[in-house]
Order: structure tokens, then C-alpha cells, then sequence
């Protein structure tokens, strides 16, 4: 998540869009962020998660938001979790 909050700061910067002052409230802000910025942070999960995500899991035309990523992402890498690693994490 920290990797999105990064590049939701960044596009905010880009566009003048202001922050909100904390960390949860900047996950909720309508931030709009493009689908190859969402990519580069899956490199920062696969050694967590132990295999390589395949970037069709990004939603093509990006996310409105980090917690629009989150509830789209999150359930398609469980997803890829369950069928590489056979249960949940």
C-alpha cells in the first residue's frame, strides 16, 4: 500500500490536486491514478507474495483512487494466491 500512497502523491503533485493530511484519508481521496503506475508497484509486492503478478490484473485506464485499486486488485491477487499456492494467505 505504501507503494500506491507513493504514486497517488505523485499524481496529485502533477495535477495540483492537494492532499488530505494523513495516510488513510489520502487512501480514500479521489486521486486518479493510470494503470502503468499501478504495474510498477506490483514489482514491489511479487517477492512478498513469492511469484510474479501479471499486469493484466491492473484494470486498464487505472483507478480513481488507491482504495478503487485496492478493492480491485486485492481479490484478483488472492485469487492468483489461492491457485499458486492452493489457500489462502
Amino acid at each position: 500500500m505504501a507503494e500506491l500512497i507513493e504514486v497517488a502523491k505523485a499524481e496529485a503533485q502533477i495535477r495540483g490536486i492537494p492532499l488530505p493530511p494523513d495516510n488513510p484519508k489520502i487512501i480514500k481521496a479521489p486521486i486518479p491514478m493510470d494503470s502503468l503506475s499501478v504495474v510498477d508497484t506490483l514489482c514491489a509486492l511479487e517477492p512478498v507474495v513469492g511469484f510474479e503478478l501479471r499486469e493484466s490484473i491492473v484494470r486498464t485506464g487505472g483507478y480513481s483512487s488507491i482504495e478503487a485499486a485496492l478493492e480491485h486488485l486485492v481479490p484478483k491477487i488472492e485469487r492468483v494466491w489461492i491457485r499458486k499456492k492452493g489457500s489462502k494467505p
